[in-house]
């Protein structure tokens, strides 16, 4: 895919999406940290993309909202635009209003990517002791779950399991990408020692 497709897929995807410079919970850039801040006190829901991990999307993006710098807000796909004007909305409390509106409408769910709370709440109602963890957004989901229902199994047993819990969006396309991380209780507990911990945003 594109680089400029995969950009039109992810504000098509994604009804609130903000462009920034890190994560959400470490912008690493004072910019981008005020634009997450007003946002997170509206209480509304949004995607995001880190550019500094996506080079590609870092260089492109520009040219197609014809914006320069970063943070860039998007609300149906439509450029909100950066930082100061993610604040003069706040202040003048047309921001609010216009994430309510982006909010994703029940009459289109069928074309829908799932939100991460639903692809986990699936995971949990397939594995009930399931410890659930999902990265990423829209489409590109790594999805790391945590149950003693692996014990004794193979790998590949492992990921089917947990593939069988979302197995109707996947067949419904609201889930494409998923990478499947399956691991018991004590291989977690490895992991953990060995300091691959998992850096998780909700």
């Amino acid at each position: 895919m594109k680089t400029e497709d995969k950009i039109h897929a992810q504000l098509a995807a994604q009804p609130i999406i903000i462009y920034m410079k890190g994560v959400p919970a470490n912008p690493q850039c004072g910019f981008s940290a005020k634009a997450v801040g007003l946002l997170n006190a509206t209480h509304i829901p949004y995607a995001y993309v880190n550019v500094l991990e996506a080079p590609f999307i870092r260089e492109k993006l520009p040219s197609i909202s014809h914006w320069p710098t970063y943070p860039q807000l998007f609300v149906n796909a439509e450029l909100v635009g950066g930082c100061d004007i993610i604040e003069e909305m706040s202040n003048n409390g047309s921001l609010l209003p216009l994430l309510k509106s982006a909010a994703p409408k029940k009459t289109e769910t069928a074309n829908d990517a799932l939100s991460v709370s639903e692809v986990m709440q699936l995971v949990q109602q397939g594995i009930d002791d399931a410890k659930v963890m999902v990265e990423g957004e829209g489409c590109d989901l790594t999805i790391t779950v945590v149950s003693s229902q692996f014990n004794d199994l193979s790998i590949v047993k492992k990921q089917q399991l947990v593939l069988a819990t979302l197995k109707e969006p996947l067949a419904s396309g609201k889930l494409h990408a998923v990478s499947v991380k399956a691991f018991t209780p004590d291989e977690w507990q490895e992991k953990q020692k060995a300091g691959g911990l998992l850096q998780i945003q909700h």
